[in-house]
């Protein structure tokens, strides 16, 4: 079976290492596996070297509506012509926006089309004439994936035998010894992901700073990066935590990060399945995560590996921060229970459900 994925970059991303670690592990066990991208960037993750990587170059900003409408059709126009070379027999697209240009770029060509939702979409806007395009669009996709159960609902003009929930992978991968490690203070705190609103890290920050004068020692490390960043720093500023808190910006090596960490938080506002989450658990840390929409819940058990608070409580999130902080024996009894989201979530189960999602679909279009 040849298969084509389509995604925006292979950039720092959790839907990226997902799509990266699928085509991976297609490619080993003999698939033709051709991974198409909007953007002409390197990828941040590793990929095999017989995974088909065609950068496409078409990722353009748009100065106004009508550039929009130029840029998307061009879009469109290249993406078609590298699916139809690939002769593929499925397709699979990752995330809102490259979902509909996919299956706008797809008519005709009696290709199945399977498209997959990373992030919750009853929680943010893609925009009024995206969201009409997605609701007009995803009727003719094959199927629909969401990560999260509740973001099923969200599809309900679609059929349900349409709709399929798959959870992202959780899974260590083997720490590249070439690459720097900043060496942590402990104890310390680890938070990761992009700074953006979604994230919340303005509500972990604001957590953290009800903390600061009983927790003296503790300095807190952000990973990742993104347009909030000047914003952070300046409401770590505000607080007087700025000596306490490093943003140390996209990392290669996040597993060797959270190794020395003595907790993890998650401060999202919503998510979709947060893979920062599991690799955090996955690395054997106790975590603390706001209780957003979806995601959060499906990964933590409450109390047995992990705590959930109220979504963007700050006083509850400092709360249970707190607790941990200051109880070890708490903090290992919740860590020995995390690792056990490897098997839960491991990349053999994962990759089991696309492949009967996969072959109902062939035999469906046959």
């Amino acid at each position: 079976m040849r298969l084509t994925l389509v995604i925006s970059s292979l950039g720092c991303g959790g839907a990226e290492r997902v799509m990266s670690s699928m085509a991976n592990y297609w490619v080993e066990r003999g698939r033709e596996i051709t991974l198409l991208t909007f953007s002409s960037e390197s990828p941040f993750y590793s990929l095999d070297s017989r995974v088909n990587y065609i950068p496409l170059g078409i990722a353009k900003k748009s100065e106004n509506v009508l550039m929009a409408i130029s840029n998307n059709v061009r879009r469109a126009l290249v993406l078609r012509d590298a699916i139809a070379k690939s002769k593929s027999d499925v397709v699979i697209s990752f995330m809102d926006k490259v979902n509909v240009i996919t299956l706008l770029a797809t008519t005709g060509l009696k290709k199945p089309v399977v498209v997959m939702e990373q992030v919750d979409p009853s929680q943010y806007s893609i925009g009024w004439l995206w969201e009409i395009l997605r609701f007009l669009t995803y009727q003719k996709a094959e199927q629909v994936g969401v990560v999260s159960k509740q973001s099923v609902e969200y599809f309900d003009n679609l059929h349900k035998d349409k709709i399929f929930t798959i959870p992202n992978p959780a899974f260590l991968q083997p720490e590249d010894k070439d690459l720097p490690v900043l060496d942590l203070q402990n104890p310390c705190i680890v938070a990761m992901g992009r700074l953006t609103f979604q994230k919340g890290f303005d509500i972990l920050l604001k957590a953290f700073a009800k903390l600061k004068d009983k927790h003296t020692q503790w300095k807190l490390f952000i990973l990742g990066e993104g347009s909030l960043r000047s914003e952070l720093e300046v409401l770590s500023e505000s607080l007087s935590i700025k000596h306490r808190v490093s943003f140390l910006g996209k990392v290669k090596n996040p597993y060797a990060h959270l190794r020395q960490a003595n907790l993890f938080v998650l401060s999202s506002r919503y998510e979709g399945f947060p893979n920062a989450l599991c690799e955090a658990m996955a690395c054997g840390l106790p975590v603390v995560s706001t209780d957003c929409p979806t995601g959060p819940k499906e990964i933590i058990r409450d109390g047995i590996d992990g705590i959930l608070v109220a979504n963007e409580d700050v006083s509850a999130l400092s709360a249970a921060m707190e607790r941990l902080m200051s109880d070890e024996e708490e903090c290992q009894c919740l860590a020995n229970r995390a690792v056990e989201v490897t098997d839960r979530f491991s990349l053999e189960k994962i990759m089991g459900m696309w492949e009967d999602l996969l072959r109902q679909v062939v035999k469906d279009k046959q």
